[in-house]
Parts: structure tokens; sequence; C-alpha cells
């Protein structure tokens, strides 16, 4: 068979090259990917609390703080929407997380929660996906 012939084939099911590269690689690699993909997008640090639209609430793309990069690297490259996955994960044990301790919290906040680095990382230790 001639690569032509294959790639038609491919084709014909729907498959392009693209999504036949990418359904090989792990999920560390396409994290990574969507991760490597916001330079030059996010250019700016801002670090100011923004009410945000819930779920798969965001920050202006071009700005940002270094949580909101996993954040976006986890939506793009995952499908995961860990402002909804940490806002869950806090309703259910919000004295799992350091939040009370490490900013004075006294309930969940979807605007902010998932932008923590300590909560993210309790998250995911919680979640069984820490290394």
């Amino acid at each position: 068979m001639q690569r032509r012939d294959f790639l038609g084939g491919l084709a014909a099911f729907g498959v392009t090259a693209g999504r036949l590269a990418a359904a090989a690689l792990s999920n560390g690699e396409k994290l990574a990917a969507a991760a490597r993909a916001q330079l030059g997008v996010t250019t700016g640090y801002d670090p100011t609390y923004t009410r945000l639209s819930y779920p798969n609430g965001d920050v202006p793309r071009s700005t940002g703080v270094c949580a909101d990069v996993v954040i976006r690297a986890a939506r793009d490259g995952l499908e995961l929407d860990l402002q909804k996955l940490v806002h869950e994960d806090m309703v259910k044990d919000f004295d799992a997380y350091p939040a009370r301790q490490a900013w004075g919290s006294k309930r969940t906040d979807a605007n902010i929660d998932h932008r923590r680095v300590l909560n993210l990382e309790t998250y995911w230790t919680r979640a069984g996906a820490r290394l």
C-alpha cells in the first residue's frame, strides 16, 4: 500500500495525521504541548482577583499568574476544567485544602481557588495525580 492510499483511507474515516499523532501522545506530552502553545500569548503577569464565569472561567489569555498557564494547558491539552474540578473537591472537603490557613478563606471561591498553587497541589494529590 502506498502512503497516499493509506492517508487517503485515514481521511475517509475522519482521521487526520494531526489527530493520529495527538492520539499517540501521553497525557504529560499533551499537557506540555498545550503549555508551550501559550508562549508569546500569555505575556503579562497579573495576580489581580477577578470574577470569572463558571465553569471554564479564565482571565484573558494574554495575562495571569503561573497557575493560569497550568489551568489553560489542562483545559486545552487534556480537556480538564481545573476550575470546576478544584471547586467541586473543595466543596466536598474544604478543610483538606490550605485555603483557610494560607489565605483566611471561610468558604470556597470558584473565582480564585483553582488559581492558587497550593490548592492545585492539594487537588492533584487528592486526585492521585501527583508525582
